[in-house]
């Protein structure tokens, strides 16, 4: 166990220290802020709403940006934008251990195998959990000072809503930062894990699902995937029609169901990864 420790407090190190890391939470945020209130707010204050939701009231546009409402806009992006940013952070944190000889170098002079992978999985996990906690907030805070600049009550989400929020999306970007971490493995670099991450994520699974709705078989196939079950968790949460046309957001499926699936993903390819390493060559 506290070698298992030291392997997750060196990688933490490794992740404080890398550049690549702060660009993808900056660019997250950066996303979170311009379709959750920046476009929001600018169709509020011009009266017009043919960009962004279409169809929406003045009134309801603000209701969306005010506190109560931070666990969905929190959530609505992680199963589109999050869940490929959190993908290809699990791919070079995998990928360049390979590219760089970080891997190889440990491997044959540390700890066993199991333990150092376990100890970059607990990193990336608990990464994970901080991009939950920072995402929030930042949330929080923009709905907190548009709130103000409208002369707006405060309302607080629920307790409810906000773990149901966070749980969701511990599940949705932890999934994609262990697929992306699994890739990274398999093609023993960065490149190539994060050009198949992305394609499979923004393109391939949104075309299975299109053949699923012609072809009962392929429809089967599409109902366990993972953007399939991450984007129907997060609709459960929200709804389709709440979530304003957002890419990713899905009914395909149950919550219960989507739930489900996403654990087991979760617990399923951190394993298969480790198999991985404990079973090729470091070279």
């Amino acid at each position: 166990m506290s070698t298992l420790i030291a392997c997750t407090r060196a990688e933490l190190l490794r992740l404080r220290k890398w550049p690549a890391v702060w660009v993808t939470l900056g660019a997250w945020l950066a996303l979170s802020l311009m379709f959750g209130y920046l476009f929001n707010y600018l169709a509020y204050t011009s009266g017009d709403t043919s960009f962004s939701n279409e169809g929406s009231t003045r009134e309801s546009l603000l209701a969306e940006m005010m506190p109560a409402s931070v666990p969905d806009v929190f959530v609505q992006g992680m199963p589109m934008f999050g869940g490929a940013l959190m993908m290809v952070l699990g791919a070079i944190v995998a990928g360049n251990g390979y590219g760089w000889g970080t891997w190889k170098t440990v491997f044959t002079q540390g700890p066993s195998r199991t333990t150092v992978v376990g100890g970059s999985i607990a990193a990336l996990t608990l990464f994970v959990m901080g991009i939950l906690v920072v995402s929030f907030g930042f949330d929080l805070g923009c709905s907190l000072v548009i709130a103000a600049t409208e002369s707006q009550p405060v309302v607080w989400p629920s307790l409810g809503s906000v773990a149901a929020s966070f749980g969701a999306g511990f599940l949705v970007l932890q999934m994609w930062t262990m697929a992306g971490y699994l890739l990274g493995t398999l093609a023993r670099g960065p490149a190539l894990s994060v050009g198949l991450g992305l394609v499979w994520a923004l393109v391939v699974e949104n075309l299975l699902r299109g053949v699923g709705n012609l072809l009962s078989p392929v429809e089967a196939i599409t109902s366990v995937l993972p953007g399939t079950a991450a984007g129907s968790l997060v609709g459960s949460l929200i709804g389709v029609g709440g979530s304003d046309g957002t890419p990713g957001v899905l009914d395909a499926i149950s919550g219960t169901r989507a739930g489900w699936t996403l654990l087991a993903y979760v617990i399923l390819l951190p394993v298969v990864a480790t198999w991985l390493v404990r079973r090729r060559d470091v070279a």
